[in-house]
């Protein structure tokens, strides 16, 4: 069964938390609009809080750090990477089932596509940033 989830206006957490358990049910899940999904808290501090994981380097060998992109759509992907059991087998084929696209393909245009099943953000939030703006601070679409 695949799922094609908007995650346009939803809050990040949990939204990945949602298609974590849907991926490791079995099902195969598509997120749209991931450059529209919202991190709530103060910006200074998410921003400071991935610029520190960008950067994050092993001293005796920095090709085997762990990677963090900047582009929206692997930003969403990897955070619900993070909320899988990617060591075990059970994960990876769980995070093998997940896609992630800035903004709608083609390929899914004239399919359904759900909201995402949490409360509306704005509603509930003071203070939210986009996954876009985080990337484009973080240094995303800069020459």
């Amino acid at each position: 069964m695949d799922a094609v989830i908007n995650g346009e206006g939803t809050v990040l957490g949990r939204l990945s938390s949602k298609v974590a358990k849907m991926l490791l049910n079995g099902e195969r899940v598509s997120i749209v609009n991931a450059e529209k999904i919202l991190i709530s808290g103060h910006v200074p501090d998410i921003v400071a809080k991935y610029k520190r994981r960008i950067e994050l380097r092993d001293k005796s060998n920095p090709e085997h750090s762990p990677y963090y992109s900047r582009r929206p759509d692997l930003f969403v992907k990897r955070v619900v990477r993070g909320m899988l059991p990617y060591s075990k087998p059970k994960g990876k084929a769980a995070y093998k089932r997940l896609k992630v696209y800035a903004g709608i393909p083609v390929e899914l245009k004239g399919k359904e596509i759900k909201a995402a099943g949490v409360r509306d953000a704005n509603e509930v939030y003071e203070n939210l940033i986009t996954i876009k703006k985080v990337s484009e601070l973080l240094g995303y679409g800069r020459s």
